[in-house]
C-alpha cells in the first residue's frame, strides 16, 4: 500500500532540467544560439550550464553518459518534454521568430485556454514547449469552477503579430 502525504508546498518549484546530448556544440548552438539562453559555465566539450536572468542554471547540457549517442526510441518511457514558461505574449513571440528565422520547425503549436504553447524538438530530440500563461482571471472554467483547459489551433500569425 503506498502511503498518503499531505501536498507539497506550493513554494516548491523545477528548478532546472539537465540533459544528456550527444554533441555539446550543436547543443549550445540550439539551446544558447537559438532560444537565447546564457551560458553561465562550461566544462569542456563535456557540459555547460545555461541559465536566463543571472540564475546559475535553468539547463544543464552534458555528454557524459551520451556522447555521440542517438536519441531515445519513440516509443520508450523518458522525458516527454521540457516546458519554458515565457512571462509574457510578446516574449514567447520573439522565440517563435527566433525559430522561424533559424529554420526550427515546430511539432505544433496550441491554445490550451491557460496558456499559448509552441512545441518542437531540440537537437538531441528531446522535447521541448515553449509557452505563457495567460493571467489566472482569464483561465476557462467549468460551471462548478474547476478548471476547463482544452487544445485548440494556436494562431501563428495573430502571435507573430504580437509586439
Amino acid at each position: 500500500m503506498t502511503p498518503s502525504f499531505s501536498t507539497i508546498d506550493p513554494q516548491v518549484r523545477i528548478g532546472h532540467v539537465h540533459l544528456k546530448v550527444a554533441d555539446l556544440d550543436r547543443a549550445l548552438a540550439f539551446w544558447h544560439g537559438v532560444l537565447g539562453f546564457a551560458i553561465t559555465q562550461r566544462l569542456g566539450r563535456q557540459a555547460a550550464f545555461l541559465s536566463a536572468g543571472g540564475y546559475h542554471h535553468h539547463i544543464g547540457l552534458n555528454t557524459w553518459e551520451s556522447a555521440g549517442g542517438a536519441p531515445p526510441p519513440v516509443h520508450a518511457t523518458g522525458l516527454y518534454h521540457v516546458a519554458i514558461l515565457f512571462p509574457t505574449r510578446a516574449l514567447l513571440a520573439d522565440a517563435l521568430r527566433r525559430l522561424v528565422a533559424a529554420g526550427v520547425e515546430l511539432q505544433g503549436a496550441a491554445d490550451h485556454g491557460v496558456s499559448e504553447a509552441l512545441y518542437l524538438r531540440d537537437p538531441d530530440q528531446n522535447g521541448v514547449e515553449l509557452y505563457w500563461d495567460r493571467p489566472q482571471h482569464q483561465w476557462p472554467q467549468q460551471a462548478d469552477g474547476t478548471l476547463a483547459m482544452h487544445t485548440r489551433a494556436l494562431d501563428l500569425a495573430g502571435l507573430l503579430a504580437e509586439k
